[in-house]
């Protein structure tokens, strides 16, 4: 298939994307690939962030050869996003942390494993979607946080806004656009995820 759509585009660098974060967000799986841990799994069960950074990059490094190999050259991930308690739980263990710091190490792992492997990574959900009280992919979240708290939650996307690509999230932000979702918000996207997290 992937041979076929770069013979048919006639370009031998086509990118060619899929959503294989591992965990729930698996495209390709078993029988015929690899199963593949969750983020929040993947960060379980150390207490020291550069070990967890160690298997992140390993795990992702293989997952992107396995991608490689079958001829794709992006996936989208990282998630970046840093689930709030009271949150939905479309983000949950497809996160890597809660706190800003913890994300952004290992979603740099991530991006390094992933290049390494032969692909490159897509952050996501920028500007954050952590804190969003419904799925998007049904309805509609509006967050009301305080545009201080939402520079938190937007520290790993600048942290890590050197990424080729990034993912918007399907996320209304009060405190920065109340009539749009961040997708579609030419605020948000220029005053934001241009201008102050510096995704260029």
């Amino acid at each position: 298939l992937t041979d076929s759509l770069r013979n048919l585009s006639g370009r031998v660098n086509l990118p060619i994307l899929i959503d294989q974060e591992g965990g729930r967000v698996t495209r390709m799986g078993p029988p015929y690939w690899r199963s593949w841990m969750s983020a929040t799994a993947l960060s379980e069960g150390t207490l020291k962030v550069e070990r967890a950074a160690q298997r992140v990059a390993c795990n992702y490094e293989a997952l992107g050869l396995e991608l490689a190999c079958s001829g794709v050259t992006v996936t989208c991930a990282p998630v970046l996003d840093i689930p709030s308690p009271d949150a939905h739980g479309i983000i949950g263990d497809r996160a890597f942390g809660t706190s800003s710091a913890v994300v952004s190490r290992l979603g740099a792992a991530c991006l390094e494993g992933l290049h390494l492997g032969g692909v490159e990574g897509v952050i996501k959900h920028i500007p954050g979607h952590g804190r969003a009280r419904t799925d998007s992919h049904e309805n509609l979240p509006r967050v009301d946080a305080r545009a201080s708290e939402l520079v938190e939650d937007s520290q790993p996307f600048a942290n890590l806004s050197h990424a080729s690509m990034a993912m918007t999230a399907h996320v209304v932000f009060e405190a920065w656009d109340p009539l749009h979702c961040a997708s579609v918000s030419s605020k948000v996207i220029e005053e934001q995820i241009r201008g102050e997290i510096g995704f260029g």
